[in-house]
């Protein structure tokens, strides 16, 4: 059959033959099972990909927990062994102390074998008074003469304890510091800073540094001089780091009017009324507390006329009882008896 090229029969047939080619090769053809199919393996390639992070959430999750646990257990036995007592039972803090501690104690007394001059003279009863040891500025080196000297008396609160790192070439290495205040209630206060591995033993070792650092606090009226010694003496100040605490004397039956920190340390020191201010980054509990310790310290730093009296000087301890420190202790004799047998 034979068209010419001019007729509409001609152009009509080869156009309709031209985009039915087109339109079967260009547009592919929609099949919903492939499509599900896809989906499919991405949604398991996805959970595979996943398994592969389970274990080592796992063991993250497990070092975290060891870790939390490991702290917690630390403190609850310090706590626990370094007892509380403050106000409310025994020695210490907060309670659990007092009981148990006497046995203890009287046996750390008995096996205790002085190496100073202080210790064998305070072990042998020739000092019978802390205030004989600061006359003469003694240094404590022996935190048992604390005990002995002051007794059950002297209890201790534990301020804060903080973790602090220093970065080694194996990572961070983190240790935890423990702030320790002890006190008689009666004119005697030390403080103590210890930093350790364990929660225990920064505990342990800040109560023996607040023992060899305890410090006599001069006490005085606001008015006249009517019963014991209630306030400061006078206006002091102590400083620490940015920290600044002023002391005013108050009148019997204002208080301790101060924050928390300081209030606890006047408490020990038996200071029963007094106004304080504060400045500087108080949030740094170890600054402030330390800037409070100062400002005790500078109590016995004024000399006010009722100590212009003229002073008796005595003999040094060590000057009045040389004989006695000539002598060699007993543990000394059993080395020489040993290395002569």
């Amino acid at each position: 059959m034979y068209y010419s090229l001019t007729s509409t029969r001609f152009f009509d047939e080869f156009f309709s033959h031209q985009s039915s080619t087109t339109d079967a090769e260009q547009l592919p053809s929609y099949n919903p099972e492939s499509e599900l199919a896809k989906k499919e393996k991405n949604r398991l390639g996805s959970a595979e990909t996943a398994m592969h992070f389970i274990p080592l959430l796992l063991v993250l999750c497990v070092v975290i927990l060891r870790e939390a646990l490991e702290t917690a257990v630390d403190l609850a036995v310090a706590l626990e062994g370094r007892g509380r007592g403050g106000d409310r039972g025994g020695r210490g803090g907060r309670g659990g102390r007092g009981g148990r501690r006497g046995g203890r104690r009287e046996s750390e007394e008995k096996d205790w074998v002085p190496v100073t001059k202080l210790g064998r003279l305070v072990r042998d009863g020739k000092i019978k008074s802390i205030e004989q040891i600061y006359l003469h500025s003694l240094p404590i080196k022996e935190y048992q003469i604390i005990d002995i000297l002051i007794g059950p008396s002297l209890k201790d609160e534990v301020m804060k304890i903080m973790p602090v790192q220093k970065q080694t070439r194996a990572g961070q290495r983190t240790r935890f510091k423990a702030f320790v205040v002890v006190g008689d209630g009666n004119g005697h206060v030390g403080l103590g800073v210890k930093c350790s591995k364990e929660v225990a033993t920064a505990i342990r070792g800040s109560i023996i540094l607040a023992k060899l650092s305890v410090i006599p606090v001069r006490r005085g009226y606001w008015g006249n001089k009517i019963g014991k010694p209630h306030t400061v003496p006078c206006k002091v100040t102590g400083k620490c780091g940015s920290v600044t605490v002023r002391m005013v004397p108050a009148p019997r039956g204002a208080g301790i009017v101060a924050a928390r920190v300081p209030k606890k340390v006047l408490q020990f020191a038996g200071i029963e009324d007094v106004f304080t201010s504060s400045r500087g980054s108080t949030k740094t509990l170890g600054n402030f507390v330390k800037a409070t310790f100062d400002c005790l310290l500078k109590t016995y730093g004024f000399l006010t006329p009722d100590l212009w009296r003229e002073t008796r000087f005595s003999k040094s301890p060590f000057q009045e009882y040389t004989d006695l420190l000539a002598k060699p202790t007993a543990k000394v004799v059993q080395v020489i008896e040993d290395a002569e047998a």
